[in-house]
């Protein structure tokens, strides 16, 4: 995997989340952010407890990198993710998949939303700066809370779906995803902005 940067608003978090790191480097940025902005200290926990939560189950679906934002505004958390994976461009054969961003973006349009109702999908191409077309879905989905859970939890999500430059059966997926569904438009705003950001280094 080639190293990339992306870059978050100022207010988000980013640190380590391997098991390994996870906790030393929370704990640290905590530290540092009540320090900075004492209103914070009677959420020092709520605050712990989400950026583990958002590391832990980034890391299990095998994220290279996670950005977020963990913030309570008069008692009512706001959250977001940034994830940064690579796929294998594989079917279930083990025969290679086109990586072309309008490939993709074809095999994207014929996957339904999980379930009735609210949840819709939009499927495009965006353009990212000295990087190149790359396929995007962008809507509310139902997303299963675990892997082999019959639950979901409806979120705000953007995933952009990047060719990884010299592989023909890997993209790198750069994801947005949030649970605050009032702000669903200034959440794909966001999660857009900070795609067009990524950069092979």
């Amino acid at each position: 995997m080639p190293s990339f940067s992306l870059a978050v608003p100022e207010s988000w978090w980013e640190f380590d989340i391997r098991p390994e790191g996870r906790e030393a480097t929370i704990r640290a940025l905590v530290d540092e952010r009540v320090r900075e902005t004492p209103e914070l200290a009677p959420y020092r926990a709520d605050v712990t407890t989400m950026l583990r939560k958002m590391a832990k189950d980034a890391h299990e679906s095998g994220a290279l990198y996670m950005g977020c934002m963990a913030e309570n505004f008069d008692g009512i958390p706001l959250s977001a993710t940034m994830t940064v994976s690579v796929l294998g461009a594989r079917n279930k054969q083990g025969v290679a998949l086109s990586t072309d961003p309008r490939a993709i973006a074809d095999t994207l349009r014929s996957i339904t939303p999980r379930r009735e109702g609210d949840a819709w999908r939009k499927v495009t191409t965006a353009e990212i700066p000295e990087v190149g077309p790359a396929a995007r879905t962008y809507g509310v989905e139902d997303l299963p809370v675990a892997e082999g859970d019959a639950r979901t939890l409806r979120m705000v999500l953007t995933q952009t779906y990047v060719p990884l430059p010299g592989a023909t059966d890997q993209v790198v997926l750069i994801s947005g995803a949030s649970p605050v569904l009032d702000l669903a438009d200034a959440f794909h705003d966001i999660f857009d902005a900070v795609t067009s950001t990524f950069r092979f280094v």
